[in-house]
This record gives C-alpha cells, structure tokens and sequence, in this order.
C-alpha cells in the first residue's frame, strides 16, 4: 500500500501545487448549497471548496465570501456563471479585490473578462465542455481547465466525461486539467488522475454532506435515486434554445415540460420574444432549486443530481467523503500496481 500512496502522491502534485490544498479535489458550485459552509469545511478538510455565483445578488455575494473567508484560512474558489445577470457585478467584486481563483461558467466567458483577469494576479479556471472550446481557451491563457462531460448534475454539455477525457488529456500539457461527471469514488478518480488529469471534481457527493446547508428532504431523495433516476431535459424547438438540465426526475421537471411548450406556443402567436422565453426558463430552475434545497419541496423543486447519484448511500461528512475518496483511490492503485507486476515476471 505505501507504494501505491505513493503513486497516488505523485499524481497529485500538479494539482496540489496549483491549488495550494492536500488533495486536488474540488467541490462543485452548486447554487444554495456551495456556500459558506460547506465551501470552508472542504478546504480544511484539505480539498478545494468552491462557492457559487450563481446569480447571487451583489451584496450576499460580498457577504458569503467574507463568511468564508472567516471560517477558513486555506484557498477556495470562487464559480462566475457569464450568462447569469449578476455576472457583472460580480467580477467587479472579485477584480477589485483580486480574489485568488476565479472559475468561469456558463459557456465561453466573455473575452474583456478573461483580460481584466489576467491582468490581476488571480488564477483562472474555465469550464470546457468540447474539444473545440478547451482548445479556445488555453489559447486566450487561462490557468487550468475543468472539463465536465454529460453525466454531471444541473448543467449540461453534449460529450460524456470520458470520452472528453480521451479526447482531452492525452493532449493538454500547457496548463492542469480537472475532470468533472460523474465521479463518485476514487476508483474513477485514480483513472482519471492516470490518464493525465491534475485532479477531479464532484458535486453530487458532496451535495448531501453533513455540512451542506440542503433539507434532509432534498438529501434523502438523493440517498433513494438510482443513477437512471437523474435524466436531463430535452429541447423541443431551437427558436427556444434549451441548456440541458439533470435532474432526478419529479413533477418539477414535468413543470419544465409544461412551461417550454407554453412558451413555444406563446412565441408562435407573437406575445413573448425568444429572449424573454429562454429567461423565464431559467428563472425555473433557479426557483425550483431553491424549493428542493432550502424548502425541501421535492416534488415540484428541481433536484438536480449527477448520475453519480446512484453511489450515494448515505450521509457522511465531508472529511470522511474525502478519506474515502483517498483510500479507495489507493486501493485501485494497489490493484493496479500488482497486475503490472504480475506483467512484469
């Protein structure tokens, strides 16, 4: 075992020097639920908490990252979400006070904001999820990628983790790669780290810590639902441009149903333009999270979920998620350790 420590050590040094942590894993900005709290119990715990932007309005924002930056010493990220309405206001803040790591969501960020970053002494991680984008973005300079395939909760992009994975980190030296979807144990994770990744990054896991802020209703229902249960939503017409959601499935996501082909209909009669479509859309979900995780209503709230969801079986904290990610992580690298050796003789 101490071989196969040290394996897992060495694989973890890139992302231990970027972020500054013990261990390269990161905590998913989830909206209502990656805040204070649980953004710092990761990052003492020796992981990368993350707190969610969202479309937090300008004054909490300030406030949730001066709570966590009272409750712990260790780095932690900050996630900006680019078509959110807040977004502005929000880099503005992280400019002006030269926050460490900025974390850019939602597609492409604008090009002035990756500038405007850069010039400060501030890392930055973007999300990419396509070969195309990930190429784009090394080319504008930003500091790490985090690439999220299909499998992740909320969300979405069209490629699955690992097929962006080979696609991907074979071929990304220039700057540290972590992978995100549907990782739930350190089985993947060791994988991932092998094939080139700096570290990885779960939220669904983490969502129903002990630390997280969510309803017992919301953790529980995480705790029931099998991997099939966490589908994403569909599109029906382009005019309405739909980003994928997962979710495990409940009458909030018959509700999106009902609600896009209202609009659709609305649109045909000329009472509604596509933009105002697509922002009542989001406003949906950013409601229906809100109901799922603070109010515990999980039939008609959004419970968004990786499909990882299915590995969740129970309640535990933090530290121990992490321990458990560590020693299974371990085990796999013992494992494969021993067929190399029976290769060997």
């Amino acid at each position: 075992m101490e071989k196969s420590k040290k394996l897992l050590d060495k694989l973890f040094t890139r992302g231990q020097e970027f972020l500054g942590v013990d261990y390269p894993i990161l905590g998913g900005a989830m909206s209502w639920i990656s805040e204070a709290q649980l953004v710092s119990t990761i990052s003492n715990e020796g992981g990368f908490g993350v707190l969610a932007g969202g479309n937090m309005p300008i004054d909490m924002f300030k406030d949730e990252i001066k709570k966590t930056k009272d409750l712990t010493d260790r780095p932690f990220g900050v996630n900006l979400i680019g078509i959110a309405p807040n977004f502005r206001k929000q880099l503005e803040h992280i400019l002006e006070i030269e926050f460490p790591y900025v974390i850019f969501a939602g597609g492409l960020p604008p090009r002035d904001a990756i500038t405007k970053v850069r010039q400060t002494g501030s890392k930055m991680l973007c999300f990419a999820p396509t070969v195309g984008i990930a190429k784009q973005l090394i080319k504008l300079g930003v500091d790490a990628l985090i690439i999220e395939g299909h499998e992740a909760g909320g969300h979405i992009g069209p490629v699955s983790t690992s097929v962006l994975a080979e696609q991907i980190l074979p071929h990304t030296s220039e700057v540290p790669v972590f992978v995100a979807g549907g990782i739930g144990s350190g089985l993947l994770m060791i994988h991932y780290l092998m094939m080139g990744a700096s570290g990885v990054q779960l939220g669904t896991r983490f969502a129903v810590a002990e630390e997280s802020i969510a309803h017992d209703n919301f953790k529980q229902a995480f705790i029931k639902a099998a991997s099939k249960d966490a589908i994403p939503t569909a599109q029906f017409d382009p005019r309405v441009p739909v980003i994928p959601v997962r979710s495990i499935v409940n009458e909030g996501v018959q509700n999106f149903t009902t609600l896009q082909l209202g609009l659709l209909a609305q649109l045909e009669r000329g009472v509604i333009s596509r933009q105002e479509a697509s922002v009542q859309l989001e406003e949906f979900w950013i409601g229906g999270l809100r109901k799922a995780v603070i109010d515990g209503d999980i039939k008609g709230g959004s419970l968004m979920a990786g499909q990882s969801v299915g590995i969740v079986k129970e309640i535990q904290s933090v530290k121990e998620i992490l321990q458990d990610l560590i020693d299974v992580g371990i085990h796999e690298a013992d494992r494969i350790l021993g067929l190399v050796d029976i290769c060997d003789d």
